[in-house]
């Protein structure tokens, strides 16, 4: 709007000059060399003159201005050179092509050295070669520069923890969040290494100038700082009890949902008989998240309560979570102790069928003081070896056995998680340890064992006839049956139509007939006698005596023994073997034998 006036005004300036000369009286006359000009009206003849004097000052300044047009033209021509060289070197290292992105990071330092892209895409290369050397070069050079220092101190940063050099990569985080405090990748370096050493202050101050600068929001922000407070407070349990306890309640304040915390600010109340503040804290926690650290400072909440007392308050707290499985392990648990194995096993019934090891463990225990069955308790301890995994502090794939407040994978801060591992899920594939029959035996429901009854008379066998035994390839020797012997009487004896030889075939002419056997051996069958049970009611029976003559009996297959004598080695006679005698000689010696 202002230029606009102006050029209005210069118009305005510039008509008003033109009618003053048109208005003076007067004439113009111009002489160069032999022309002569003369105008009665000289306004006409100066603005001749002025246009001439343009056009020659136009042609004057183009000339003048030739050189340094040349000299611009090469420049941009060399930097359209350079840009295209970072473009496509950039472009070869997002897929991968090292040797081409060698040779556009060449191109792009001769035609645009000073660019701030030549000497990233000569870092990159470098670094996607493997020249940690060249690439370290390439990020001094950047850092030495003030507006690639920041870019500069990252990729230093970047190749200190590659070259696994914890010392200077936090010197670099240290230096770049002192440039620059809202560095996301400084701020995350620095409270590692705080939290890595213990340094809880340092560690709190990093999380307000995070909040302050805008990089986490206000959730964030009271989660992170409960859990540097909790690993606080737990650092200096045994040391500052005034500090641990501070630290405690406000980390309860800020996240009321974490476990540790919970559970050391239930024990500080319990400690001042704050035993109701101490509940509440616990059930706030376990509702978001059951845990047996919860349990079990919810049921030592009241110090010097009995077992049932405890088995009670922890009924209580499982109650608020029915179903969940970390309650009923903690029911089992306090039943137990508590010598009520009725509830135990109830409280460990939904979870039989495919128990994770903290069940099999508790049954295990169960029946080793409950019945004093170590058969049953070795077999629930050898279902628990391929039994599920239980839920464990877990971050980024690291197994912990206790809360910690920053992975020591990643250095992320919160990173742990009450879950399942992920090595531990269950698959499609079948077990590496297959059930055995002694645990399938001894996880058997218990069977009732029916009142045994005695036999008031001993029963009576018939005797076994004797039986000809035909031997295979043998003479035949003559047996001498044996004597039967009459056995005693027990309960479990077969009965003697068992025991009776195979009938022979029915004769042509009518047999008499055999005498029938006494009626009190088939008057009533003696019950099965329970397995794993000594008898004593069973009399030794005597010895039956060793046949005269044992009968020799060969398979067909079997060779048998040579009946020469021993050979002795030292008798024979030294020598090549005889050869066989060939011709008639030979087919008879042959036919003879």
């Amino acid at each position: 709007m202002i230029r606009i006036i102006l050029f209005l005004l210069l118009i305005a300036l510039a008509a008003a000059g033109a009618a003053w000369m048109a208005d003076q009286p007067g004439d113009l006359v111009l002489n160069w060399g032999g022309l002569r000009f003369t105008s009665k009206q000289p306004m006409y003849l100066l603005g001749l003159v002025v246009v001439v004097a343009m056009v020659a000052g136009v042609i004057l300044r183009g000339l003048w201005k030739i050189p340094s047009h040349i000299r611009r033209g090469r420049r941009e021509r060399r930097h359209a050179r350079g840009r295209h060289a970072i473009t496509q070197g950039l472009l070869a290292i997002g897929h991968g092509d090292s040797a081409g992105a060698r040779a556009h990071a060449e191109v792009a330092r001769r035609h645009a050295g000073g660019d701030p892209l030549a000497l990233l895409l000569h870092a990159q290369s470098a670094q996607l070669d493997g020249d940690r050397d060249g690439a370290q070069r390439a990020f001094r050079a950047m850092a030495e520069r003030e507006d690639t220092r920041l870019l500069g101190l990252r990729g230093l940063f970047i190749e200190a923890q590659r070259a696994d050099d914890p010392v200077a990569a936090v010197m670099i985080a240290e230096e770049a969040l002192k440039m620059s405090p809202s560095s996301s990748w400084a701020s995350h370096a620095v409270l590692g290494f705080c939290c890595a050493k213990g340094d809880w202050a340092g560690a709190l101050s990093i999380i307000d100038n995070n909040q302050s600068a805008g990089l986490i929001d206000k959730a964030t922000y009271r989660r992170q700082r409960g859990v540097l407070l909790t690993a606080r407070a737990l650092e200096f349990e045994t040391v500052d009890r005034d500090l641990s306890r501070s630290s405690a309640m406000e980390a309860v304040k800020l996240a009321p949902t974490l476990i540790p915390a919970a559970v050391l600010a239930a024990k500080f109340e319990s400690e001042a008989h704050q035993v109701r503040r101490a509940m509440r804290i616990v059930e706030t926690a376990w509702l978001a998240q059951p845990h047996p650290d919860l349990a079990d400072a919810y049921s030592h909440v009241r110090l010097g309560d009995s077992a049932r007392q405890r088995l009670v308050r922890v009924e209580t707290l499982a109650a608020k979570k029915p179903g969940h499985i970390e309650g009923a392990l903690a029911i089992a648990r306090a039943a137990i102790d508590a010598a009520e194995f009725a509830k135990a096993r109830a409280a460990l019934e939904p979870f039989v069928a495919a128990p994770t090891q903290h069940v099999a463990l508790l049954m295990a225990e169960i029946e080793r003081t409950e019945h004093g069955d170590s058969g049953r308790a070795r077999a629930w301890t050898l279902r628990a070896v391929r039994a599920l995994h239980d839920p464990v502090w877990t971050a980024d794939g690291y197994v912990s056995d206790r809360w910690r407040p920053v992975s020591p994978v990643s250095g992320r801060l919160d990173a742990f998680q009450w879950q399942t591992p992920v090595a531990a899920l269950p698959s499609d594939k079948g077990h590496a340890i297959e059930p055995s029959p002694f645990e399938e035996a001894m996880l058997a429901p218990r069977r009732v064992e029916p009142p045994k009854e005695v036999a008031s008379e001993p029963e009576v066998a018939r005797p076994v006839e004797p039986v000809e035994v035909k031997p295979v390839e043998v003479k035949p020797v003559e047996v001498k049956p044996l004597e039967p012997a009459a056995p005693t009487a027990q309960d479990n004896a077969p009965l003697p139509a068992a025991i009776e030889a195979e009938p022979a075939p029915a004769p042509a002419e009518p047999a008499a007939p055999e005498p029938a056997p006494p009626p009190a051996a088939e008057s009533a069958p003696p019950a099965p006698a329970p397995l794993f049970r000594s008898r004593t009611d069973l009399p030794k029976a005597a010895p039956a005596p060793i046949p005269a003559v044992i009968p020799i009996i060969r398979a067909p297959d079997d060779p048998g023994v040579d009946e020469d004598g021993p050979v002795d080695e030292f008798a024979e006679q030294i020598g090549p073997p005889k050869a066989q005698v060939g011709g008639w000689r030979g087919f008879l010696s042959r036919l003879g034998s």
